[in-house]
């Protein structure tokens, strides 16, 4: 069966603090290494009044230091924002304190509007057209063998994973064209998945770091013990996926009952896109419904998301999706 992992925004819920966020996000780490997930990455977001994982690479040690045995990265840094020296130095650090452990997924958005993201950077020369240099950069301060006159101390010879991630064609021709293993973002952009799949497989080049292709994709679970539950849990999502696309981003809401028969039809079409790569319910309405992702995708790993209101119920959620990996992992040995 293929591994499971966990992504995590670090959710700043209503009536909480980013603080509690942190708290909950090594909680949840904690858990998903019991529970045998494979990997645990976070996300570069900012300005997000919902999302606490804005210093990524700080919040990565804290995980890396409170686990022994999960990977840890990100998923991903959005390289446009950064000097490639700079995340150079900071992975090589989180390599050399948590050896064997870190991976780094880069992303060409910027993960926020223009405005902030000259302030995070502070030079009007640096775009995202510049994005396959800056990842050819980066890799070279990571390589034994770097051509260029600046070191990356730690970080020179330390060969730390990169992962190419995207939401559209984009990522997926460079990642094969670099032979590097592929993240597409179908949580919340699943619109070229396919193609993107498809497209990246069919041009992959094998490389030093990558022999064949290698496909994560996201998809989002909301389990419960029943299906109801899992529905009212999923609210949470919902109306904080609208209030993004509305303009107005948010804390993530406390979950409501028919919150679907409250909004505009635009609105319902818009969470069921996001549906396409989703599952909401049981431990039965997971298994059959993560098994026909599987099968249709060919996905060789699924990295989960599970943005719940009440983090006793996240943990469920991962629990019980740890339990449906089992038995999916029973039926393909059977």
């Amino acid at each position: 069966m293929i591994p499971f992992s966990i992504l995590d925004l670090s959710p700043i819920t209503e009536g909480s603090d980013a603080a509690q966020s942190f708290r909950n996000t090594l909680d949840l780490a904690q858990h998903g290494e019991r529970w045998s997930y494979k990997r645990f990455w976070l996300a570069e977001h900012h300005g997000m009044p919902g999302i606490a994982s804005a210093a990524t690479a700080v919040l990565i040690a804290h995980v890396g230091g409170g686990t022994s045995t999960i990977r840890v990265g990100a998923g991903g840094i959005m390289l446009p924002n950064h000097s490639p020296l700079v995340i150079a130095e900071q992975f090589g650090t989180l390599e050399s304190l948590f050896p064997g452990r870190i991976d780094l997924g880069i992303g060409r958005a910027p993960g926020s509007d223009q405005i902030t993201s000259r302030a995070l950077r502070r030079t009007l020369s640096s775009d995202a057209d510049e994005f396959p240099q800056d990842v050819f950069e980066l890799m070279d301060y990571f390589s034994s063998e770097q051509t260029q006159a600046v070191r990356a101390i730690p970080g020179a010879g330390l060969n730390v994973p990169v992962w190419i991630l995207g939401s559209s064609l984009y990522g997926a021709q460079l990642a094969a064209a670099l032979g590097l293993p592929y993240a597409f973002a179908s949580h919340f952009a699943p619109a070229q998945m396919m193609q993107a799949i498809d497209l990246y497989r069919a041009t992959f080049r094998p490389s030093a770091r990558l022999a064949k292709p290698y496909v994560m994709l996201g998809f989002n679970i909301f389990a419960a013990d029943t299906d109801e539950e899992a529905q009212f849990r999923a609210t949470s999502m919902q109306q904080s996926f609208i209030n993004l696309r509305s303009g107005h981003p948010s804390r993530l809401p406390a979950p409501v009952n028919g919150y679907l028969n409250s909004i505009s039809p635009q609105q319902k079409a818009l969470l069921e896109h996001v549906r396409s790569c989703s599952a909401i319910g049981s431990h039965a309405t997971v298994l059959r419904e993560l098994n026909a992702f599987i099968e249709r995708t060919g996905a060789d790993e699924l990295m989960i998301t599970s943005q719940i209101f009440d983090h006793s119920a996240r943990l469920r959620s991962y629990e019980i999706t740890a339990d449906v990996h089992k038995a999916l992992s029973c039926q393909g040995a059977a």
